[in-house]
């Protein structure tokens, strides 16, 4: 139930949609004379609302703690026993309609994690992604399983994890794959600004992972100033953050992370492990 109800309302939710709901909504109210007023507002607030959240740096302003909240992965440390990726980078449908890997703009997923696999080749590899779509679909593990060779990761060294829909299950079925023991280092790659809220899930399921961030979508502090040249880019990205946002409340609130914003691990041992 949480799965369709979580794409539901995030549907509704998400702030492109929302505004344009707005939009459409007023513009249906002006035909009723005793609601023109109210028609009115709800039009313009739809309209200047995707005016500033696709123009102005409202996005970025909401990305830049997720992204800066885990340190770039450092070229020196001890050879991790593992390498895990999540899904999102891969459009699984269009892959196996096409019979080739494609990718979208989480595509540094799969990227980083194949460079990994070179630079570490005593490294367990753990690709972890189902079909995030209500009703099944193929899942973006079993592409990998396909075309795994064109991403430059070697099939016999993968292990996939192809049943999860979300970042919860990501954490519970890959812990329950490869049951990792104490004091090994595992690294987690996944989108800069969906770290925190996944790293939050691994320890919760008793899974100590090191954070590989990619997929910046911001350049640093300094993009609080900067506008964007076209409204769509901001709109994208606006989405984006409300939705990372809202999930790290909700998962916080379902009990799947331990804190409402993840951060690096300061205890000794994580110290110590970086």
């Amino acid at each position: 139930m949480f799965f369709p109800l979580s794409k539901l309302i995030y549907f509704l939710i998400t702030p492109s949609n929302f505004l344009i709901f707005l939009v459409l909504g007023g513009l249906l109210l002006l035909s009723a004379t005793r609601l023109r007023r109210t028609g009115t507002g709800l039009a313009l607030l739809g309209a200047v609302g995707l005016g500033v959240g696709g123009l102005s740096p409202l996005a970025e302003t909401m990305l830049l703690p997720l992204e800066q909240r885990f340190a770039p992965f450092p070229a020196d440390g001890p050879a991790p026993a593992g390498i895990i990726v999540l899904g999102g980078g891969i459009e699984a449908g269009l892959s196996e309609a096409r019979d080739q890997i494609i990718v979208n703009d989480a595509g540094e997923r799969p990227i980083y994690f194949a460079d990994l696999a070179r630079r570490f080749p005593a490294a367990r590899l753990v690709f972890s992604g189902g079909s995030g779509f209500i009703g099944g679909g193929i899942a973006e593990a079993d592409i990998v399983s396909r075309q795994a060779d064109t991403i430059g990761v070697p099939r016999s060294r993968l292990i996939l994890e192809n049943r999860s829909r979300n970042t919860h299950e990501n954490a519970a079925f890959t812990a329950a794959l490869v049951h990792p023991k104490p004091g090994e280092r595992w690294l987690l790659v996944t989108s800069a600004w969906h770290m925190p809220r996944a790293v939050g899930c691994f320890r919760q399921a008793g899974f100590t992972v090191d954070a590989v961030p990619v997929d910046y979508r911001t350049r640093g502090w300094g993009d609080v100033t900067r506008f964007n040249g076209f409204a769509s880019d901001g709109l994208f990205q606006l989405d984006l953050a409300l939705k990372e946002w809202i999930g790290l409340a909700v998962y916080r609130w379902a009990g799947y992370t331990p804190d409402w914003l993840p951060g690096p691990d300061e205890s000794p041992a994580g110290s110590a492990r970086r």
